[in-house]
């Protein structure tokens, strides 16, 4: 199976078919990568800002790519983790209508499991010294280096979120499923090892919200659920597990407020390959008007 709709435009990670060769070192950067979407107002235009997180054996890397709501790429920056002998700085971007300055400070950042920072950062992007994407919890900080004496709400929306997990039959994550939403306590079991009738259940908070027996005839499905009294369409393709090679990965996504029924059409089974090109079009031009949020999860077995 492809990879999920790709709703990070190019900056997305490329996961390869089962078919596909593929090799230890390809398999374990994929897992050191979280990438997030954001909706902003650039000069009053919608646009997206993908920003990436990396870590790899030199540290930590970052990526930053700004597209307008035609998902045109309007500029990218790359910070590479061998830069980060100087965990701070900034950059600064012509685009057509203007100036954009992203700067950066993780020099005191510190880090979960994965390559995102959780506090003692700040990441802020500013058009013309108004700030369009603020992250982290150093705002103060961020406001003096993008020079600009306006301390208010950027307006930035959390619309997406594309992360690696990793293990054996327990997979966790924390996650939100809506901007301001409070974060719950993920978790996805399944064990495929020597069982003639695997079964997939996915925990929200410790509570059951979907269970899937005989795995081997439903290794793909989708299912409706309900977090903060917000519908959330749930997808899963678990055929690398049951089917691929020892470096195959299962894929889920989280899906809030648009209907896969209203993208697809009523479809008794679920096809994974409408979850291509086409598919993801259709979810930013709804973004564009109406902001959904869609996680989207590679569970990668570690034997």
């Amino acid at each position: 199976m492809r990879d999920f709709p790709s709703c990070f435009g190019e900056n997305g990670v490329q996961v390869a078919d089962s078919s596909s060769s593929s090799s230890s070192s390809a398999a374990k950067a994929a897992q050191n990568m979280v990438s997030c979407v954001y909706q902003c107002r650039l000069h009053g235009r919608v646009c997206l800002i993908s920003v990436t997180w990396t870590k790899n054996l030199m540290g930590q890397g970052l990526s930053v790519v700004i597209n307008d709501s035609a998902n045109h790429c309007l500029c990218k920056a790359d910070i590479k983790p061998w830069l980060f002998s100087k965990r701070k700085g900034s950059k600064h971007l012509e685009v057509d209508c203007g100036k954009i300055d992203i700067c950066w400070d993780l020099s005191n950042a510190k880090f979960g499991t994965g390559p995102e920072p959780v506090e003692g950062y700040y990441l802020a992007v500013a058009f013309e010294q108004e700030m369009v994407l603020f992250l982290g919890d150093l705002k103060m900080e961020a406001i003096k280096k993008v020079d600009t004496s306006v301390d208010s709400d950027s307006g930035a929306v959390f619309i997406a979120k594309r992360e690696h997990i990793v293990g054996k039959r327990f997979y966790g994550v924390k996650t939100r499923f809506c901007d301001k939403g409070r974060t719950h306590d993920m978790v996805i079991e399944c064990d495929t090892v020597d069982l003639k009738d695997p079964c997939l259940v996915i925990r929200i908070d410790s509570k059951t919200v979907r269970q899937v027996k005989r795995l081997k005839w439903k290794f793909r499905g989708n299912h409706t659920i309900l977090v903060d009294g917000l519908q959330v369409e749930v997808f899963w393709d678990v055929h690398n597990w049951l089917f691929g090679d020892a470096m195959g990965n299962a894929v889920f996504m989280f899906q809030t407020c648009l209907s896969a029924e209203k993208l697809c059409g009523n479809q008794s089974v679920f096809d994974p390959s409408v979850l291509t090109w086409s598919y993801s079009q259709k979810f930013r031009d709804h973004q564009a008007r109406s902001p959904v949020f869609c996680l989207i999860l590679y569970a990668w077995k570690h034997e």
